[in-house]
């Protein structure tokens, strides 16, 4: 029942990105998501989570927000006169430690522009981060300690 709620939601998501709402776009999405539920599905994965829908609905706010907070941030460093940036590469210790919140965390940073996750140590106790400006990466690693990777734990724990 989780994993047809997830795949639904998927697909909502899907025609809301490509902005096509028609039967064929739903039913093309419909089978992305279950596709990509099919290919992330691992024996026993699933059985430890307990999805919450309104902790889940806090991430996807969260993400929404963040995607427009940041949308902004770069579309105004692009566009200003003198781009002051320190592009980098900073490593970001996971708390998150199932493959699928792993998985769910550095897509939710490379979604986001400005960031884009580059690899997972081979342990998985790290992810490696590209950030469009990597002034302070302590701020960087905070505001996906508290942000990205509080709600998914919150929401999949």
């Amino acid at each position: 029942m989780i994993r047809l709620a997830f795949g639904a939601l998927m697909a909502l998501l899907w025609v809301a990105l490509t902005g096509s709402v028609t039967p064929h776009n739903l039913v093309f999405g419909a089978v992305l998501a279950a596709v990509a539920l099919a290919i992330t599905r691992q024996p026993g994965d699933g059985a430890a989570y307990r999805p919450r829908p309104l902790k889940l609905l806090r991430l996807a706010l969260l993400f929404l927000t963040e995607l427009a907070k940041s949308s902004v941030a770069v579309a105004m460093t692009v566009l200003s006169p003198r781009m002051n940036v320190r592009p980098g590469i900073f490593a970001f210790p996971l708390t998150v430690d199932r493959d699928f919140e792993i998985m769910l965390l550095a897509n939710l940073i490379t979604l986001t522009p400005g960031t884009l996750s580059v690899d997972v140590s081979a342990d998985r106790r790290t992810l490696y981060i590209h950030a469009l400006d990597c002034a302070d990466p302590q701020a960087l690693r905070r505001g996906i300690s508290e942000g990205f990777e509080r709600r998914i734990l919150e929401a999949l724990r």
